[in-house]
């Protein structure tokens, strides 16, 4: 049996600002919410969604065996979180902004997973971070860490909305869990639903990708066009106005110091980039995702 204890101090070893554990168990609810957004076309270019439904609300789908879920979250806050200026044309997302998250959860995730093994020989385990059709969010909520907002994203009391998540799915139980976090702290506030420029929210926690701009200038573009609003990769609309991340601290963690200012580039800068320059600059952030070509079209679209 795993002593919650000893996952929690790996988990803060490893620099994680939040830690929660949870049973894994079919999250039936969430499965038929996801259906019916579906049902709607909801998902527009990002049929990858409709594939594996089954095993994304049930992680013992996922790792044969599995009866824990550690879900782990660090905050990344930056000054671009903040929001830009009006008139700006050259936004981008602020977790874009520092190196690529993927690598370093996974990483951290990878070393907590072998800790636990070492202690526990017949243990078996997956570390994830965006890897497989797992219904994180949900996990958080599980596990304590918050509650799904407006905006359909995780909100944590102490750090809002801007917290990247990674989970280890485990085959042995915990000898404690984390109670699921009750309520939601959005009360009567709909800011996110206002402030989206093109109404992608289009009721609560009920995303359209098809007008998300994120989608448009990340993910397989919908055949549908919008106005990106400035936005060249991503976009914080829906997060820099909300109440909880106004309050939250700018992040602690040196391995998500911005690696870039996204407003020390203009248009013109990041027109006369090629592909050597752009990945001296930008190697390590998620803006090869998109990659230079995508980041110049999306600037020209306005």
């Amino acid at each position: 049996m795993l002593d919650h204890r000893n996952i929690k101090r790996l988990a803060a070893g490893e620099g994680f600002d939040l830690c929660g554990i949870a049973p894994c168990r079919h999250l039936a609810e969430n499965e038929a919410r996801f259906r019916e957004w579906l049902a709607a076309g909801y998902q527009s270019s990002l049929d990858y969604l409709e594939r594996n439904a089954d095993k994304r609300f049930d992680p013992r789908r996922l790792v044969e065996r599995a009866r824990t879920a550690v879900v782990c979250a660090v905050a990344y806050k930056n000054r671009a979180s903040e929001g830009y200026p009006p008139g700006c044309r050259t936004r981008i997302a602020s977790y874009a902004c520092a190196a690529d998250y993927h690598t370093t959860i996974r990483d951290r995730l990878r070393r907590m997973l072998a800790a636990l093994k070492a202690a526990h020989p017949a243990l078996e385990g997956r570390a994830f971070v965006d890897t497989a059709p797992l219904c994180e969010k949900q996990l958080a909520v599980e596990a304590g860490l918050g509650w799904i907002g407006r905006q359909s994203l995780l909100v944590t009391p102490q750090y809002g909305s801007f917290v990247l998540l990674g989970e280890l799915i485990l085959t042995d139980e915990a000898d404690a869990y984390d109670a699921p976090f009750e309520g939601e702290g959005c009360g009567r506030c709909r800011r996110c639903l206002e402030s989206c420029p093109t109404g992608a929210l289009v009721r609560s926690r009920m995303l359209d990708t098809g007008r998300c701009i994120a989608c448009h200038t990340i993910e397989k573009e919908p055949g549908t066009e919008v106005d990106l609003h400035g936005w060249i990769f991503g976009c914080d609309a829906c997060q820099s106005c909300c109440p909880h991340n106004l309050r939250a601290p700018l992040h602690r963690d040196p391995a998500f110091d911005p690696l870039f200012d996204p407003l020390a580039m203009d248009e013109a800068a990041w027109l006369a980039l090629d592909e050597a320059r752009f990945g001296e600059l930008f190697g390590r952030t998620p803006l090869t995702r998109s990659g230079l070509r995508r980041i110049q079209r999306n600037i020209r679209r306005k």
